[in-house]
């Protein structure tokens, strides 16, 4: 058994180092599950080699030589195996049924994908203690009300069970949190933003997960937005690595009046998609502008001096501090600012009957000394790759709470829309525009990650088939043994993705690693089963009993080989990031011990039946003449 477990141990290394080498922002989060694997497996390999060859000396008793027969030391799956693999092996009509019935467990299996039985996400949502509640206002919104609205949202936030405690920001940002500085919420300044910080019970002291308990406040929240019209998003602390927002749409294009005016189509059909919350854009409403201008020659003749003027409104709107009050109670000196009451800051109006000394001592009426102008402020323009860009968020939180069945839906009505231009806007997935001369858009967001990952991934699993088929035949010398062997890593997905679908689980980056990890243990089992037929077979039994009686000495040693992944697995099965690895690992193991055991024998039987008889075709022709 040294060689082949040696082979089998470089097989499911192969299997999961490709995974190593996934890029984009998930690469740091995923390259140390194949690195400590592989470690792993090596020391696994020289405990197989050292420390249980030199336990089982000194713990296994000896047997007599005269013991029980062969078949009487059978236990009760070797006998199973047998009674099952004989008639299969026998009997071509049975042999059929059972590879058909295989193949069509593998189809109807992967199907469950696209009837959406089984659901597609980057990372599930995990169970975290907290979420925000983020407030934007109109933008002619007054401080105070933003801290009404955000008042009445934290009176219902009260009433919630799991709710501990919250925190109120308004006109500033929050603490400086995970998600925030990718979303750049620490930026929020400005009388019409608020953020309520929410804080939960433990993960002990409440059922609920944090996702849902989100959920259920939303309508009420949105509710109370709707009475200020404000927008509101309840962000949730993302599993994997922070994005803008889940659902992104970046319009590009070469008038940004025009990138707008898409945008905010864009945006109308976020708004009427079934399952797409928390959408907004990243632009600006047009706001009137007030500029104060010091008429210079006026106060000169008055011997006013400008700063005086300007820091006289300055003062009478922003405060100025003039000193510290010293009070005992207090851990800090408190601030003394002198300010106008709210009634005279109201407006301009209020402000220009303010007075001001001039040199002689009299009053002069600053509304003399200044000229007020209207005008539109200036508006932010926002700039990815050195392109101007407007972007469009959204969030899920629907029947299917993932980002790819949004977009698929959204990606027909974006191509359904006629431009006066002459044609239709180009949607792009991976990389961005490579230029703006025509209008066009890019997904972003949890979209590009998850895009990401499963396409390296793919590319990871491709490049595992290539190392393992390698590895196989350089082994046991033959082009068909490793394809033998290798059709069985598919077969585990007869029992992952329908339970993935029984347990309500997304199929997600994890559920993938799991999948291709367990490749590498089914490869390494068939690798065991086919070098132990070949043995039988040296030893001068014939094919369709070695075929039968490897697979029943080495069926106990992998159903115990799969008992323990159920075991291990078990420990992760209830993490809401890792269980689609636990289900994957799991459920591929059933499956596979199930149907690959059987038909990889299966196969190398056909497969050395049909080498013989080809073989004994040529000879019969080279004698004939």
């Amino acid at each position: 058994m040294g060689n082949p477990t040696i082979l089998a141990t470089l097989t499911v290394i192969a299997a999961i180092l490709p995974m190593a080498f996934v890029g984009g922002l998930m690469g740091p989060y995923m390259r140390p599950i194949p690195v400590g694997a592989t470690a792993a497996m090596i020391f696994s390999l020289l405990v197989a080699f050292i420390v249980t060859p030199w336990a089982s000396i000194r713990l296994i008793p000896e047997h007599d030589a005269g013991g029980p027969g062969h078949e009487e030391s059978e236990g009760w799956s070797t006998l199973l195996y047998r009674r099952i693999m004989t008639p299969l092996i026998e009997v071509p009509f049975w042999r059929w049924v059972f590879l058909l019935s295989v193949a069509a467990l593998l189809i109807l299996s992967c199907a469950l994908v696209a009837i959406g039985w089984v659901k597609v996400k980057m990372l599930p949502f995990d169970n975290k203690s907290e979420f925000q509640v983020m407030i934007d206002m109109p933008d002619d919104a007054t401080l105070e009300q933003t801290a009404s609205a955000s008042l009445e949202m934290g009176e219902y936030l009260k009433t919630i069970n799991e709710v501990t405690d919250y925190q109120i920001h308004v006109g500033t940002s929050g603490p400086f949190n995970f998600n925030g500085l990718v979303r750049h919420y620490f930026l929020r300044q400005g009388p019409a933003l608020a953020d309520i910080q929410v804080n939960l019970a433990s993960k002990s002291k409440r059922h609920a997960q944090s996702h849902d308990i989100a959920k259920r406040v939303r309508p009420e929240l949105e509710a109370i937005a709707g009475k200020y019209r404000a927008r509101l998003k309840v962000a949730e602390v993302p599993p994997g690595p922070p994005v803008l927002s889940t659902l992104v749409a970046e319009v590009y294009g070469p008038d940004y009046e025009r990138q707008k005016q898409i945008a905010q189509e864009i945006q109308t059909i976020f708004e009427q998609t079934p399952g797409i919350v928390d959408v907004d854009r990243y632009m600006e409403d047009e706001q009137p502008q007030l500029t104060v201008e010091i008429d210079k020659e006026k106060a000169a003749i008055h011997g006013i001096p400008a700063a005086r003027i300007a820091g006289t409104l300055e003062m009478a709107l922003s405060g100025k501090p003039i000193g510290l009050l010293h009070v005992p109670t207090e851990k800090e000196d408190l601030p003394i600012v002198i300010q106008l009451p709210l009634s005279w800051r109201a407006g301009i109006g209020r402000l220009s009957t303010l007075q001001i000394a001039d040199a002689t001592g009299a009053l002069v009426p600053i509304a003399s000394l200044i000229r007020v102008t209207e005008s539109v402020a200036d508006t932010s323009i926002y700039h990815k790759n050195l392109m101007p860009v407007v972007y469009v968020i959204g969030d899920v939180a629907g029947e299917k709470e993932s980002p790819v069945y949004a977009i698929f839906e959204m990606q027909k009505k974006i191509d359904a829309i006629i431009l006066p231009e002459g044609y239709r806007i180009a949607q792009h997935t991976a990389a961005l525009p490579k230029s703006d001369r025509k209008l066009s858009m890019k997904w972003d967001g949890e979209w590009h990650i998850t895009y990401e990952v499963f396409r390296d991934l793919g590319l990871a699993f491709g490049i595992v088939l290539i190392l393992i088929f390698i590895l196989v035949v350089g082994w046991f010398q033959s082009f068909s043994t490793p394809l033998v062997i290798m059709i069985a890593i598919p077969f585990s997905l007869i029992g992952i993705l329908p339970a993935h679908g029984a347990m309500n689980a997304f199929f997600t980056a994890t559920s993938m690693i799991g999948f291709i990890a367990g490749a590498g243990i089914v490869v390494r089992n068939s690798i065991i089963l086919v070098d132990f037929i070949e043995l039988r077979v040296a030893q001068g039994m014939p094919l369709d009993l070695a075929v039968i009686d490897a697979g029943a000495v080495r069926f106990r040693p992998m159903m115990l080989t799969a008992a323990a992944v159920i075991v291990g697995a078990m420990v992760i099965l209830f993490d809401p990031i890792f269980q689609g690895l636990a289900i994957s690992l799991m459920a591929g193991e059933v499956a596979s011990l199930l149907f690959s055991r059987m038909t990889v024998p299966i196969l190398y039987y056909l497969d050395k039946r049909w080498e013989t008889q080809h073989h004994a075709k040529s000879s019969e022709s080279q004698v004939s003449p």
